[in-house]
């Protein structure tokens, strides 16, 4: 008698292609046309893959823009660790800003800003939680509120309405700056 073999489990597998692929759709979308215009749909047929599945996973579009705007900074990324809170913010301040002086990565922040409503997006909640993070391995340093005041929230408006902006020379070093002499 013999054991019907049991299928073989899959690592990400096709999951994680759908997921790939609608990530890149919904990148590419968004920079051509621009949030508001992106629809499930849409990206479904640019990505290959059914409708279904991304309803499934986001529900509508907002979401869908949102929640892969926040993915594009992982919160799984190593922070910098220097030994020095001032260092290790600039660092963390300069990785936030190259990555935003990407189109797409700013079209998905646009979009997702726009879907975020009146409560805390996952990407401010992503990047108090990291400021929260290099402050408590600190051991001292400013509240967190003010660093998301100094820091992320210029950032983000420059991103939004001034992106050309984000190229100024030591951008996270001012910001850092001002921070510490608020203090």
């Amino acid at each position: 008698m013999s054991a019907t073999p049991s299928p073989a489990r899959r690592t990400g597998g096709r999951s994680a292609a759908v997921l790939a692929a609608v990530r890149s759709a919904v990148e590419e979308l968004v920079a051509e046309r621009g949030s508001a215009q992106v629809t499930i749909p849409m990206v479904a047929e640019r990505a290959g893959v059914n409708p279904t599945s991304v309803y499934r996973r986001w529900g509508d579009a907002a979401s869908m823009i949102n929640d892969l705007a926040t993915y594009r900074i992982s919160p799984d990324r190593p922070l910098p660790d220097t030994g020095d809170l001032g260092e290790d913010l600039v660092r963390w301040a300069q990785e936030i800003i190259e990555h935003f002086r990407q189109p797409a990565a700013a079209a998905l922040l646009r979009g997702g800003a726009a879907a975020a409503g009146a409560g805390d997006s996952d990407c401010l909640r992503n990047r108090r939680a990291e400021a929260t993070l290099l402050i408590e391995r600190a051991g001292d340093g400013p509240p967190v509120d003010d660093v998301i005041d100094h820091v992320i929230a210029p950032i983000v408006y420059r991103v939004l309405f001034r992106p050309w902006s984000l190229a100024e020379d030591d951008l996270a070093g001012a910001l850092v700056s001002r921070l510490f002499a608020g203090r």
